[in-house]
């Protein structure tokens, strides 16, 4: 399995083609101001010396040196040992609702972030289980196929926003379905899928999906996120989003609903505010799950692979020391010679 130990780092890739334009556009100026002082073709047999390919080699070089060494930076790893263990734990589904109304800031700060710390949380107090990750809003997908490798959990958790899903609403059935069918073969084992939404459901059949859960083994958590009172949902320009009326759109927690749902599924519905509570109380209704015994393949040991980046790097600054700007007076000399013999 590979993996970059600080995978943060790889942001600076992006220097690379800022720095590409920067290089364009000083290409441009340089021909704009040779072209104002005569013939292109003359000013050309005035500087034999100057070659037009070597310039750019020499940069491109340099840019792919610093690419090695940004990604040298974020630890490229290699697991080398793969060990499978027997665990007792259970398997966990989390459901998170990236709707737009989870941006609202009634919970600080705000739905979305706060279901994000929570999961990340009860990430921390795994030992022996395994988790799965599914986002939803008017469609749902998996996020993270279930798993015991909690370092990537976190690490795809960090990257869930709003954008992934373009159809916009709230099908928590669509999810709940989804999460049942996610689960490992493995028997006698418990399984809980865990719904963390704001509770406004414009599809149904949420309730009719509990229950089939709840029929198949598996207990449905419902977390709601919000205040029952509304609150508006940030435009992420300083304002708030309205409706096509001008007015500011409101978004109110559906306890009730998520209550039914939770019931249905034979599970237990959690309020989640700027507190604590929810978060001990939902680790408590876990660990009184059947804990069953689970296969897990996990990578143990990872090797550091930048040395190989180190010496790609070292051999690409050296190519780009050892090519001159101006061309070799052999090779101009041999082009001198070819154009006198063309010409006799």
């Amino acid at each position: 399995m590979f993996r970059f130990e600080n995978p943060i780092y790889l942001w600076l890739l992006l220097l690379i083609p800022i720095l590409a334009l920067v290089r364009f556009w000083g290409w441009r100026q340089r021909i704009k101001k040779l072209r104002k002082f005569g013939d292109p073709t003359l000013l050309k047999e005035l500087m034999p010396d100057i070659s037009k390919v070597r310039p750019s080699l020499k940069f491109w070089l340099l840019q792919a040196a610093l690419a090695l060494l940004i990604v040298m930076l974020a630890r490229p790893q290699m697991g080398t040992k793969i060990s499978r263990e027997k665990r007792h734990g259970i398997e966990t589904i989390i459901c998170l609702d990236i709707s737009n109304s989870m941006l609202s800031e009634d919970v600080a700060p705000s739905r979305l972030q706060k279901s994000k710390m929570l999961v990340e949380n009860l990430v921390d107090h795994f030992t022996n289980d395994k988790i799965g990750l599914i986002v939803f809003a008017g469609d749902a997908f998996v996020q993270l196929p279930i798993t015991s490798d909690y370092v990537s959990a976190k690490m795809f958790l960090q990257n869930i926003e709003p954008s992934l899903i373009d159809m916009q609403g709230t099908d928590i059935a669509r999810a709940i379905s989804l999460a049942s069918n996610s689960f490992t073969q493995q028997e006698k084992i418990g399984r809980a899928i865990i719904v963390i939404t704001d509770g406004e459901d414009h599809e149904g059949g949420a309730q009719e999906a509990a229950e089939t859960a709840r029929k198949n083994g598996i207990n449905v958590f419902i977390l709601g996120v919000g205040d029952t009172n509304g609150s508006p949902i940030p435009d992420g320009e300083g304002g708030y989003m309205r409706d096509d009326r001008g007015e500011v759109v409101m978004t109110a927690l559906n306890e009730a609903m998520c209550q039914e749902v939770a019931q249905a599924g034979q599970g237990k519905y959690i309020h989640v505010d700027n507190t604590s509570d929810a978060q001990e109380t939902l680790n408590d209704a876990l660990t009184k799950l059947q804990k069953g015994e689970t296969d897990s393949v996990i990578y143990s040991e990872y090797d550091e692979q930048f040395q190989a980046f180190g010496i790609l790097v070292l051999l690409l600054l050296i190519v780009e020391a050892c090519i001159l700007e101006s061309q070799n007076p052999l090779t101009r000399k041999w082009s001198l010679f070819r154009r006198t013999t063309s010409s006799k």
